[in-house]
């Protein structure tokens, strides 16, 4: 009975683990199915603002304290604006013009930015691995991102011929949800000095809300026919996203976060993308090329490396002084024995 309990515990405590992420991944499908029926903005303000009513609703049964005094409230609007405004905006746009799975690996490479800017401000030491992930990651959104004819042409005929219009460039899809991880990276950052004045459950609540409010009087300036086409499928797939996508997967992040697994939490961040293709290829009938496959893992990788250069670094020195002391008793042995024959 004992055993029993223990591997129901271990259980449930490794689904509440996995769940952000598959919310996160998960809500990305939803959010590209739902886009031939509504406008982005529109539906970048849906998915913001009433989840962040709901994250405030919670922290105040939590009785977590409100912001307080004029840096408070400016580093929340920072905070709203890089994080939801910009964030949610191009990741918006850029479904448009891009599929759900391809578009979370890229805005999934955040950590990669989130590592430079680190080391930039904070002094954050990258390390070999880290660096080597950095590398890996250029590389993987690069195979992405950039035309499929430059990689053909290299590979397969050993040439290269570069066409480049600027056009093009804004209109790509991948452009956009680059320019999403940056704000999603900028927003990371700026949360370490937002959490030195307020809570960081109610800046998230606040920082949707104040960050929804743009996307919709954008949407109602440059958009019509916003939810006039949704059928009932579409508002639930919208449903999904706005309280499964971001205020549960948000709260069960920071729930997470206070109980100290935030090593575990940052090892997971790859298996977003991971869901998002999953799903996107079974709901949607996304197809990735061979190049972008390639990319995937490649990021993927990449991510992996750069949120666990610490830990691989000590196993590293762990396996090594290990060896070194065997061999030293080995050879320590060995010389013994030849001594003993003469």
């Amino acid at each position: 009975m004992n055993l029993t309990f223990n591997r129901s515990s271990s259980l449930k405590s490794a689904l509440l683990l996995i769940a952000p992420f598959f919310l996160w991944g998960t809500a990305m499908v939803a959010m590209k199915g739902v886009l031939s029926q509504t406008t982005p903005f529109f539906m970048a303000g849906v998915r913001l603002v009433p989840a962040g009513v709901l994250v405030l609703l919670v922290a105040w049964w939590l009785k977590r304290p409100q912001p307080q005094g004029i840096k408070a409230w400016f580093w929340i609007t920072l905070f709203a604006l890089l994080d939801a405004t910009m964030f949610q905006g191009f990741l918006a746009a850029g479904l448009t013009q891009t599929g759900a799975g391809l578009g979370s690996v890229i805005i999934d490479s955040q950590p990669l930015i989130v590592a430079l800017l680190s080391c930039w401000l904070f002094s954050e030491i990258i390390g070999f691995w880290g660096w080597i992930g950095l590398g890996f990651g250029i590389l993987g959104i690069s195979l992405i991102g950039l035309p499929k004819q430059w990689f053909d042409g290299l590979f397969y005929s050993q040439t290269f011929s570069l066409t480049f219009n600027g056009l093009d460039l804004l209109n790509s899809g991948e452009l956009l949800m680059l320019l999403a991880s940056l704000s999603m990276a900028a927003g990371t950052v700026c949360i370490r000095y937002v959490s030195r004045y307020v809570d960081p459950v109610v800046a998230t609540g606040w920082h949707m809300i104040l960050g929804g409010i743009p996307l919709f009087l954008m949407s109602g300036m440059w958009e019509s026919h916003q939810w006039t086409e949704i059928n009932l499928q579409g508002w639930l797939s919208l449903g999904y996203s706005t309280i499964f996508g971001s205020a549960i997967a948000y709260g069960i992040f920071f729930y997470l976060a206070s109980k100290g697994n935030l090593t575990s939490l940052s090892s997971l961040t790859f298996l977003t993308p991971v869901f998002a293709l999953s799903f996107g290829n079974l709901f949607l009938n996304e197809v990735l090329t061979s190049w972008q496959w390639i990319g995937v893992s490649l990021t993927l990788i990449s991510i992996y490396l750069i949120n666990q250069r610490e830990m691989i670094s000590k196993q590293l020195r762990y396996l090594r002084i290990k060896f070194l002391g065997l061999s030293k008793r080995t050879w320590g042995k060995l010389s013994e024995t030849i001594f003993s024959w003469q």
